[in-house]
């Protein structure tokens, strides 16, 4: 079974996407498929090309000149596309899966057309609702409604749909989309390579400045979304109530600034440390010296909507997870086995449900366990890679006589 996978961006950058793109192509690697992967043009590469990482073949989309909307996002789809067709003469997949943004199933669909391929298109968030949680869209402007109508159509023409969680799944359907054409292939750890944790690194404690301490600490992406402000405004009460509380923010993004700023007048300022951004290499360390992730999103439909990977890695690594009581956090969470859900939005509330959790240290041991049993048991990337098998097989096996080249069946399905 050969596999062409159709990105945005990839390996060597680092995101939230790269990631678990990389989890999904190594899992389907270590099954015995044949896989390679087109990154778009807003990967930036500076020419077409051919490039391996980490065991991945990647075959690049040259850099297009920005235009503006909609102009530019047509140049992006055809040049895609375009690509797209060039790899396909070459690998010969038997199966197109795009991941999103929506411009990647466009392109996919041009190509998927023209050589009979069928195509899987994979739904990490709605482009829309993804725009607005990063402030660079407004819910219900006319663009917003524009790339939700160009969504639900290619939904309707992908040959299949994947979808991260469950709320994705029910947004579908509410758009009138067939269920038997969804999946659910949930966010999840490549245990193989973020499965062990490290002991605690005492020296990175000692240089951090939260030796003997009790450490709230994120790590992720500095977007307004995630609720970092209300954080930071819970730790003076966290710290009345815990005064040997610090916290730790790993990482960096478009709330960089102010959130230094906001951190830098609170009463509390010394107990608050920003790292910046380290290597993924790196973090399993930051993991050994932090108590409990928290993660205290927004309520918003895009973390209604959508499951972070985040909080999996805590319980990956036996860390304690703190969250708000959004729809993506409850897919994940059960409070209080699991992890601690507290109200979005309520500093007051959240730091009141932090000290709660500091002070009951007889339950810790007991709340990793489940969670690290909930991830290897429900979103470890070994088990999760067997749902695409039957949805593969069954596609493979309709358009066989309509393919420009065999379909073999799917071995280790």
């Amino acid at each position: 079974m050969r596999i062409l996978h159709l990105l945005d961006h990839g390996l060597p950058l680092q995101s939230g996407y790269t990631f678990r793109t990389r989890a999904i192509l190594k899992s389907q690697m270590r099954r015995g498929w044949t896989i390679a992967a087109v990154t778009g043009p807003r990967h930036a590469s500076p020419a077409a090309g051919l490039e391996s990482v980490d065991g991945i073949d990647f075959y690049r989309t040259a850099a297009v000149k920005r235009l503006p909307a909609p102009f530019g996002e047509l140049r992006e789809i055809a040049a895609f596309a375009k690509r797209i067709g060039e790899v396909v003469e070459q690998f010969k997949p038997d199966i197109l899966h795009a991941h999103s943004p929506v411009l990647d199933a466009l392109a996919g669909l041009r190509v998927a057309g023209k050589y009979k391929l069928p195509l899987v298109y994979e739904i990490r968030a709605f482009w829309e609702d993804a725009s607005v949680g990063n402030g660079t869209g407004r819910e219900g402007s006319l663009r917003y409604r524009a790339t939700r109508a160009l969504e639900t159509w290619a939904v309707k023409r992908a040959d299949a749909v994947a979808v991260i969680c469950e709320g994705l799944r029910d947004d579908l359907i509410a758009r009138g989309i067939d269920p038997g054409k969804l999946i659910v292939s949930p966010n999840g750890v490549d245990l193989a390579m973020f499965g062990t944790p490290l002991p605690h690194d005492a020296a990175l404690a000692a240089t951090l400045g939260v030796t003997g301490k009790e450490v709230i600490g994120f790590i992720g992406s500095f977007y307004d979304y995630e609720g970092l402000d209300d954080l930071i405004a819970a730790m003076p009460a966290l710290v009345a109530a815990r005064p040997q509380a610090h916290l730790v923010l790993v990482g960096g993004g478009p709330m960089e600034a102010a959130l230094h700023a906001q951190a830098a007048a609170s009463p509390v300022a010394a107990q608050i440390h920003f790292v910046g951004r380290v290597p993924h290499g790196e973090v399993e360390r930051y993991y050994s010296v932090i108590d409990v992730l928290a993660y205290p999103r927004k309520k918003m439909r895009l973390t209604d909507l959508v499951t972070p990977l985040k909080p999996l890695e805590a319980m990956a690594q036996r860390r304690l997870v703190a969250a708000s009581d959004v729809g993506g956090h409850r897919e994940l969470i059960s409070d209080p086995e699991t992890g601690t859900l507290f109200p979005p939005g309520d500093p007051s509330a959240m730091s009141q449900s932090l000290a709660d959790l500091l002070a009951d240290r007889g339950s810790w041991e007991g709340r990793r366990e489940r969670g690290r049993t909930f991830v290897e048991a429900e979103r470890n990337w070994a088990v999760n890679v067997a749902r695409y098998a039957p949805v593969y097989q069954k596609l493979t096996d309709s358009m066989a006589e309509q393919s420009a080249w065999p379909s073999p069946p799917i071995l280790n399905a």
